[in-house]
């Protein structure tokens, strides 16, 4: 139902992601706001490969909740607070991913909305 597109006439993504992804006839939509490094007791870890974690886990039971998978995932949408290294960011979203390879989006920007937020990530699932 979701297909990765990626055609031959585009240079290829830059990382593990896909240009687009085609959803044909879903069923359900899934559109998250920004989900936060917050846990569910209300902590948020200082680093910001926890921080990717705990989003990702977020996510995740979210799309549980929603009766969805992360492969139900077809847009990411990234924000990271300026100066921050990204790699951690990007190893978190291809680990969550398990290869799979939706459309994404990382936005570099001044600041969140509460300052111990380095992160948030919002999705798009189609199923």
């Amino acid at each position: 139902m979701n297909t990765p597109i990626n055609p031959a006439s585009v240079a290829p993504p830059v990382a593990n992601y896909s240009h687009a992804m085609l959803s044909v006839a879903p069923g359900r939509l899934l559109h998250t706001s920004g989900v936060v490094p917050t846990t569910s007791d209300g902590r948020v870890p200082t680093d910001l490969g926890e921080q990717a974690l705990v989003v990702w886990s977020n996510i995740t039971n979210m799309l549980e909740a929603a009766g969805m998978t992360v492969s139900d995932i077809v847009s990411i949408t990234t924000y990271v607070v300026q100066g921050q290294d990204l790699a951690d960011v990007m190893a978190a979203r291809d680990r969550a991913m398990a290869g799979h390879k939706p459309a994404s989006t990382l936005l570099v920007v001044p600041a969140l909305a509460r300052p111990e937020w380095l992160m948030e990530i919002a999705v798009v699932a189609a199923a």
